[in-house]
């Protein structure tokens, strides 16, 4: 049998007779059976019990095979089925004879109303799935009806339904050819087909319980004869009507009403959206909306342990949700988290050994419209335009280390030129950051010969910048298609305010630099891609490629250096995994060059860079359909990549790019994964494998030949790069896919 069509005959055969996943038969085993014989009584329902032969089943197996095949254009095929029983078990093999292939040599069509014969016409030149020559198809024919179904309801056509369409094949030729009639069938006593406008459209808008409730509806009459009664008392009648598309004079287009229930869910204050028809007279409709809010506001506490490098702690948040804030399905989301990280190497009671505290706070304001000082057309065909106020705060405090104090507020601007293509642009980004070094701690880094941390982060800076991002394919990430994804932005700061400095004469600091209100303000340019390979192998297995890379440059004010915020890092659960994140580079940088006092306080600060190259490979594929109520997936990766620094730098020996040396300075992991599908989200855990670590020299870079030598070799890193323990294997949890 062709390779192409063994994978599809394979699901034609009888679950009851497939073999068993072991470890689904295994988990059933152990729950359900005692002295080597099974349960009678109070089965668990854990597991796959084991797959019984039947023969009668193994005979509808075989036949279903062969239909298929003859679908498929084989109508020659034949099919044998043997039995084979050896020790309680039984082997079942299909022995498949494909015989020739038919093509398709001749179509021809009879639709007996002009119209619909003339809108088919325009359509079959360059859309239909029929050619002559083609391998004979079923479920092209299926195809075809399906697109006549729905190329004559975006005309139209409301009453128009599938069962029109039929077709004729005439196989009765010795030369493995097929012949097609196509027919399109008026109804029953009826010349045509009718052509339905829309007369009137009518909103109902319930209570968040699905009830009417006890108050009159706020009744709003629109143009385009839109009638909205709210009973809910929560709606701006001007928002909804936004995006109601059907109106009083439009052919009636199933499109369109697909593109409102569409619009009316992404506005994300309703939980129920449902659209019927009434008709009005022969050829004209009335269109019913019924639509049941969320509740208006939610509440979310969240917590997670946290272990890293020795060190435990915990995380606590709280989200606060209001989905219709001003009665415009203005979306409020209000964030707080506090973290605290313990080290049980510090002496004294449990308050004095917290290594670090981390207090987060934010706030968004999405509105579902861009608000610009100047007229736009109404957007929302593609998708929800949106407008974003956001503001976000954080404390930092890192014992007998620094101090950072960040805040950042912006607009930004969403909004989709094509189904696919989504732009995102920030006219408006202003930042704010305040470091402060322990003075002993800084005293120890100057004198180390480490002057750039300290103007890094022993000050205050300021920020005034724009964005720009644009991303194309995300409403395929979900899918099995072969595409490309592709993702690129750009992040600029500090030119409006170096043009002023041309102009206005501001004052300097100490190293130079120009300030604002006695605050130095960034300068940098900022660009990152992220380019993927999505293939289907058939089923649900699928490879992907990933390339992600970026480079950030300092100029004009600030021109040594990027913050810490804007550096890259790498490692973690979405890049390099065999890597904790911040822990890889830059370069051949190897932390044995710190004292034992700069390492413990410096990590996550040391190992940043200006320059980022990533890339990934994934092998994702299913492993079971059901393992306790979700589907079981699995993939096989390989990552390599590193980050760098632009220039030469005393504090990271080995950190700076160079395109003679870059590639023999790429980190190499490899690993597997599970990934549990509920469908609403998906939960992951990752194992990954070092295998190549560019902190070493020449071929002690290949430390996967150490992994069964690895208590020699952890003792031996730890004697030079004390406290930081070397692990061959990180794993990763996360919520949703890697990339």
């Amino acid at each position: 049998m062709n390779k192409e069509f063994k994978d599809q005959a394979e699901e034609y055969i009888q679950r009851d007779i497939r073999p068993n996943s072991s470890i689904n038969l295994f988990i059933y085993n152990f729950a359900n059976s005692k002295g080597g014989k099974y349960r009678t009584d109070k089965v668990r329902n854990v597991g796959e019990p084991p797959s019984l032969l039947d023969s009668s089943l193994v005979e509808i197996s075989r036949m279903q095979i062969q239909r298929f095949l003859a679908a498929k254009g084989y109508f020659n095929a034949r099919v044998q089925s043997s039995i084979y029983k050896k020790r309680k078990k039984a082997h079942v093999v299909f022995d498949v004879q494909q015989g020739g292939v038919f093509r398709v040599r001749n179509i021809e069509k009879e639709i007996v109303d002009r119209k619909v014969d003339e809108i088919y016409d325009a359509y079959s030149n360059y859309y239909s799935s029929l050619k002559s020559g083609m391998r004979f198809d079923a479920d092209s024919l299926a195809k075809e009806r399906e697109t006549i179904y729905n190329l004559m309801k975006r005309k139209g056509y409301y009453d128009y339904v599938r069962q029109y369409v039929r077709f004729e094949v005439d196989t009765n030729l010795n030369t493995s050819q097929a012949d097609l009639r196509l027919f399109i069938d008026n109804p029953e006593d009826r010349e045509a087909h009718a052509v339905f406008e829309i007369d009137s459209s009518y909103v109902v808008i319930k209570d968040s319980e699905g009830e009417y409730g006890d108050s009159l509806a706020n009744k709003s009459i629109l143009p385009g004869a839109l009638v909205i009664d709210d009973f809910s008392g929560r709606f701006k009648a001007k928002t909804l009507a936004r995006y109601i598309y059907p109106r009083r004079g439009d052919v009636f287009d199933i499109d369109r009403e697909n593109l409102t229930y569409d619009r009316l869910y992404e506005l994300n204050s309703f939980r129920g959206v449902r659209t019927t028809y009434k008709k009005k007279d022969s050829t004209s409709l009335i269109v019913n909306y019924e639509l049941i809010p969320l509740k208006r506001m939610a509440n979310r506490v969240e917590g997670e342990y946290t272990f890293a490098s020795g060190r435990s702690g915990f995380n606590i948040g709280n989200t606060y949700t209001n989905r219709n804030l001003f009665g415009g399905s203005e979306h409020l989301e209000i964030k707080a988290r506090y973290g605290v990280l313990f080290d049980p190497r510090l002496s004294g009671p449990l308050w004095n050994k917290v290594w670090n505290r981390d207090f987060q706070f934010g706030a968004n304001l999405t509105i579902p419209r861009l608000i610009v000082p100047f007229r736009i057309p109404v957007m929302g065909k593609n998708g929800m335009p949106h407008t974003i106020f956001s503001t976000n705060w954080q404390i930092f405090d890192q014992l007998n280390t620094y101090s950072n104090r960040y805040v950042i507020n912006s607009v930004s601007y969403n909004w989709y030129d094509t189904r696919y293509k989504l732009h995102s642009v920030t006219p408006l980004a202003l930042e704010y950051r305040l470091g402060r070094l322990d003075p002993i701690f800084r005293d120890t880094l100057q004198s180390s010969g480490y002057e750039l941390y300290v103007q890094s982060n022993d000050r205050a800076y300021f920020g005034i910048g724009s964005q720009y991002a644009y991303t194309y394919n995300t409403l395929r990430l979900t899918t099995y298609d072969n595409f490309l994804f592709f993702r690129g932005a750009l992040d600029l700061s500090g030119n409006t305010l170096n043009l002023l400095s041309k102009i206005i004469n501001f004052k300097k600091n100490d190293i130079g630099q120009n300030t604002v209100l006695n605050v130095p303000y960034l300068q940098y340019v900022k660009a990152e891609v992220d380019f993927r390979v999505y293939r289907h192998l058939g089923g649900e297995r699928q490879f992907v490629g990933r390339i992600n890379s970026g480079v950030g440059v300092p100029f004009g004010n600030n021109q040594e250096f990027l913050i810490f915020e804007k550096q890259f890092f790498g490692g973690g659960m979405n890049d390099i995994r065999a890597w904790q994140a911040r822990t890889l580079g830059p370069g051949n940088y190897n932390r044995a060059v710190l004292s034992d006092e700069l390492r413990s306080r410096l990590r996550n600060l040391d190992q940043l860079g200006e320059i980022k190259i990533t890339g990934n490979l994934e092998y994702r594929f299913k492993v079971l359909n059901s393992f306790f109520g979700a589907k079981l997936k699995g993939a096989t990766f390989a990552d390599f990549g590193n980050i760098w620094r632009l220039r030469e730098a005393e504090e990271n020996p080995g950190g700076e790019f160079k395109l003679d040396k870059f590639l023999g300075q790429i980190a190499i992991g490899a690993g597997a994964g599970l990934r549990f599908d509920l469908d609403y989200f998906v939960f992951r855990f990752d194992a990954g494998v070092k295998v190549k670590d560019p902190q070493f020299e020449g071929e002690k870079q290949w430390v996967i030949t150490e992994l069964f030598n690895s208590r020699e070799f952890k003792d031996s890193y730890l004697q030079s790069n004390n406290p930081d323990r070397y692990n061959f294997i990180q794993y990763n949890f996360g919520i949703g896919m890697p990339f």
